[in-house]
C-alpha cells in the first residue's frame, strides 16, 4: 500500500465546508473528497500539486457535499464514487468494505448511515474522512429525511470507535475546536460518543 502524502484540507465556504485532496506521490493520482463548493480552487490546488484528479469521493449526497461534483467531473474526467443508495449520477457505486485504488493508496469504503442512508466515511492510510457522520466534538444530526438515530448509533459505537484511537479524523465541516482530531480524542472528549445504550442515544440526539 502506498502511502499517503499528498494531502491538502481545503475550508471552501458554505457551512465551513471542508473538502480534500488526497494522492500518491509517486503515480500522481489523486482524489477529492467532498466537492460541494469552490471548485475553482480544488481545480488550482490540485494544479500547484500537480496531480491527475481519477477520483471525486462524495461522503454522501447532500448538494453541500456534491454541489461540484459536475463542474469538477468536466474539467478532469474524475469519476465519481458514492454509496450504492445515493440518489445522484454515479459512476461508481459501493458498499461497506469495498476498496478503490488511487495510484497505489487503498480507499477503505465504512458505511456508516445515520445522518443519511448513503453515509460513508473513507479510512486512507491512517486517515479517516468522517463526511457528517463525525465532527470534532460532534456527531451528525439525524433528523433530516434518511436520517436515523439508530443507525447512527452502530455506525459510530461499533463501526467508528473500533478503529485505532491513532487513526485521524477529517469531518466535513470546521464545527469543532480544531480542524482535525483523532479518534481517541474523539473517544475521551465527544460527549456524542459517551457510553450510551441504544435507547439512551435515540433520546439524546432528539434533545435541542
Amino acid at each position: 500500500m502506498g502511502r499517503l502524502v499528498i494531502f491538502v484540507q481545503i475550508l471552501v465556504g458554505g457551512d465551513g465546508n471542508f473538502t480534500y485532496i488526497f494522492g500518491d506521490e509517486r503515480t500522481r493520482e489523486a482524489a477529492v473528497v467532498d466537492p460541494g463548493y469552490g471548485v475553482e480552487e480544488v481545480l488550482t490546488r490540485a494544479r500547484l500539486l500537480k496531480v491527475d484528479v481519477k477520483y471525486i469521493f462524495c461522503t454522501h449526497s447532500h448538494a453541500d457535499h456534491t454541489g461540484g461534483n459536475s463542474q469538477l467531473k468536466k474539467e478532469t474526467g474524475a469519476r465519481v464514487v458514492m454509496h450504492t443508495s445515493a440518489p445522484l449520477p454515479k459512476d461508481i457505486a459501493v458498499t461497506d468494505q469495498d476498496h478503490v485504488k488511487v495510484g497505489n493508496l487503498v480507499v477503505r469504503v465504512i458505511h456508516t448511515p445515520g445522518h443519511t442512508h448513503d453515509s460513508i466515511c473513507l479510512l486512507v492510510d491512517k486517515k479517516l474522512f468522517t463526511g457528517d457522520t463525525l465532527f470534532v466534538g460532534e456527531c451528525g444530526r439525524t433528523d433530516l429525511p434518511g436520517g436515523s438515530s439508530k443507525d447512527m448509533y452502530y455506525s459510530l459505537f461499533s463501526k467508528i470507535l473500533s478503529l485505532d484511537d491513532s487513526i485521524e479524523v477529517y469531518p466535513g465541516h470546521n464545527y469543532g475546536e480544531r480542524p482535525s482530531s483523532t479518534i481517541e480524542f474523539e473517544r475521551k472528549t465527544n460527549h456524542t460518543l459517551e457510553k450510551r445504550t441504544l435507547e439512551e442515544f435515540i433520546q439524546f440526539m432528539k434533545e435541542p
